[in-house]
């Protein structure tokens, strides 16, 4: 999915992270909470989500608040993925400047020798959920009179229905 987020100057940002659930809570994704995207989070926990279909000629914008998940549920997640990417989490000081590839490469070599065994939940490292306030399902007709469909979040449960002009 697209995560949309603000730069401390009011700037867009936005690039393409990995959801790995939905549920009645939301929309989650991991990643380095030291990384350009979690320090902008940090500032304004508010953020977009885009999903799009060229074949179908769909996609999906979710606008919500941005929170951290549990410390626990960030450890769930971690312990699941692979060594390796469990080591470059460690590794890898996301969106800084570095001075080469081999200075990441020793990084990483460092990491695993010390986490040989097995490779604890680093604690700049964990998910994020994203709460919906508004869902817009947008699907192309050849007509160019597409169908836009607003949904927003009202007091407590409740959802509001708007159609959009295309």
């Amino acid at each position: 999915m697209t995560l949309a987020t603000v730069t401390s100057d009011g700037r867009p940002a936005a690039r393409i992270v990995l959801l790995k659930a939905v549920d009645e809570l939301g929309f989650t994704f991991f990643t380095n909470y030291e990384s350009d995207k979690g320090q902008q989070l940090a500032a304004h926990a508010w953020a977009a989500l885009v999903f799009h279909w060229v074949e179908l000629e769909r996609q999906v914008r979710i606008e919500g608040a941005v929170t951290k998940v549990t410390s626990e549920e960030s450890a769930e997640y971690f312990n699941r993925r692979p060594r390796l990417s469990q080591v470059g989490a460690w590794a890898s000081p996301q969106s800084r400047t570095i001075a080469s590839r081999e200075w990441l490469e020793q990084q990483f070599t460092a990491a695993s020798e010390r986490y040989k065994d097995s490779v604890p939940l680093p604690p700049h490292w964990g998910g994020y959920r994203v709460t919906p306030e508004s869902i817009e399902i947008w699907q192309g007709r050849r007509s160019r009179l597409h169908d836009r469909l607003l949904y927003r979040r009202g007091e407590g449960e409740t959802w509001s229905l708007k159609r959009l002009a295309p």
